[in-house]
């Protein structure tokens, strides 16, 4: 065998596991009660929600699935853009997902967790809407967490790497756990009955006066996409896959309708709380809702451990992430490409691992961690309203997941005119059908954010692409001198 071949080592069990243990994260704790809080109380739209962005998500990841077929060495979105439309278009989607989507991810995890540990040890977080501050402990332990989590990949990969799989093993219990036993909780006890009559109260119809039917839907689709995020991961391991043409996109219906499945169900045991007001209460992150459900349908005592489970699991998304940010500069340098390829390639000998690479991408993790706690999450107080202005301060966590789907926009493009092989099916309507998908991804988060938001984003990412295209080329320039 070729050592350029990668052996075939995965059946199809192993890869269905593998998409369901990538897909479910710390998200659907984190975004649950805010989807809840955009609909209203409005539980089957909740739900609705949910099923939505699942639907989008396999039929996105099939195309990828397809595109991943035809050229078996793609690993990850970067490889699937450069088959698709070439080096150039690789080195935006690598340099964006280096500079804004890796970091950016991580480090709102790295808040998430200190919030959901805050909320374990008694202590305020955040009073978002009344007072409009977070409080010093949740920023200083989710710095702590960030930088933690940076060190730990960087000197130790291999702690990093085992500390990823305990941690996927420890996020499935709550969901399992309350995706069973809250449902069977909140239908016994009426408390399910209680919150979908909720839609025929007068607070409901003053709540929703205005609106159109379903314009909590469209918001909460932009917000929910989060809890998906990481999908595109379960596609790059075709090459490893056996039959992957045929065990590829089976695996990815069937991961990603297991995932979509549970996540209604878990959204759907919220119910179970009984009080739809104390569901939208939670606003805007939810991050107290799973305890409150939990420990109505356990105990406090076995409520609080199960907590503790969320807790952690957040931590491990935010490792994976990290783990991702770490070494999103060597893959530019891999390529030739991005500021100083020869340096920021370089792989310490002692522990094998890209530590240059890592250090770009701590710095830029602190970066956004900064970004996140001034401007979005309303403090400090000495910032005063600069955290008010849309223009700046967009969610970066959400729409940064919509711009990665916009750029999957081009690639399914791309697929219709190059694999002339593929049948109709294949060439037309699944890359059009997901085009519309992420159209509609992009149409929700211009409805949920706002043009000032989305505007302000793009400006944004405008000068971030600019600085890339200075240094796309200056590894290749400084070879040839």
């Amino acid at each position: 065998m070729s050592n350029n071949t990668m052996e075939k080592r995965y059946g199809l069990p192993t890869a269905i596991s593998m998409v369901i243990g990538i897909v479910i994260g710390s998200g659907i704790f984190i975004k649950g009660g805010k989807v809840l809080a955009l609909t209203h109380g409005n539980m089957l739209q909740g739900v609705l929600v949910v099923a939505i962005v699942g639907l989008i998500c396999i039929i996105c990841s099939l195309v990828f699935a397809e595109l991943g077929s035809k050229f078996e060495k793609v690993n990850g979105v970067v490889d699937y853009a450069e088959v698709a439309l070439g080096e150039g278009y690789a080195y935006y989607v690598g340099w964006f997902m280096t500079t804004i989507y890796y970091p950016c991810l991580a480090a709102i995890l790295a808040f998430f967790s200190a919030v959901f540990f805050c909320e374990l040890l008694g202590i305020p977080a955040m009073d978002f809407f009344v007072s409009g501050t977070v409080s010093s402990q949740a920023l200083g332990l989710g710095a702590g967490f960030l930088m933690l989590g940076y060190g730990v990949n960087m000197l130790s990969p291999k702690l990093a790497g085992k500390l990823q799989v305990s941690m996927t093993v420890i996020k499935l219990v709550p969901l399992l756990l309350m995706a069973v036993v809250g449902i069977i909780f909140g239908l016994r006890t009426g408390a399910t009955a209680r919150v979908l009559d909720y839609v025929n109260t007068a607070a409901y119809k003053d709540a929703v006066a205005g609106q159109s039917a379903f314009s909590g839907v469209l918001s909460g689709v932009a917000a929910f996409a989060f809890a998906y995020e990481g999908w595109i991961i379960a596609t790059t391991i075709n090459a490893e896959l056996k039959n992957a043409k045929r065990n590829l996109p089976i695996a990815l219906i069937l991961g990603s309708l297991f995932c979509t499945v549970l996540y209604c169900l878990y959204i759907f045991a919220m119910s179970c709380v009984g009080d739809v007001g104390t569901i939208i209460g939670t606003w805007p992150l939810g991050e107290a809702l799973p305890r409150i459900a939990f420990s109505k349908v356990f105990g406090n005592v076995i409520g609080t451990i199960v907590y503790a489970f969320i807790a952690i699991g957040c931590l491990g998304v935010m490792n994976g992430l990290i783990m991702g940010s770490c070494r999103g500069m060597y893959s530019l340098s891999a390529r030739k490409l991005g500021p100083r390829p020869e340096f920021y390639g370089q792989v310490d000998e002692q522990n094998n691992f890209v530590i240059k690479s890592g250090i770009i991408g701590m710095i830029l993790g602190g970066f956004w961690y900064a970004w996140t706690a001034v401007l979005w999450m309303y403090g400090p107080d000495f910032m005063g309203g600069l955290h008010s202005c849309e223009w700046i301060g967009w969610e970066p966590d959400e729409i940064s997941v919509i711009n990665l789907y916009a750029m999957y926009i081009p690639m399914f493009a791309a697929i219709m005119f190059k694999c002339k092989d593929f049948g109709f099916f294949k060439r037309f309507v699944l890359p059009i059908l997901g085009m519309l998908c992420c159209l509609f991804m992009c149409y929700c988060c211009w409805v949920g954010k706002g043009y000032k938001q989305i505007f302000g984003y793009l400006i944004f990412l405008a000068i971030v692409l600019g600085i890339g295209a200075i240094f796309k080329n200056s590894g290749k320039r400084k070879a040839k001198k």
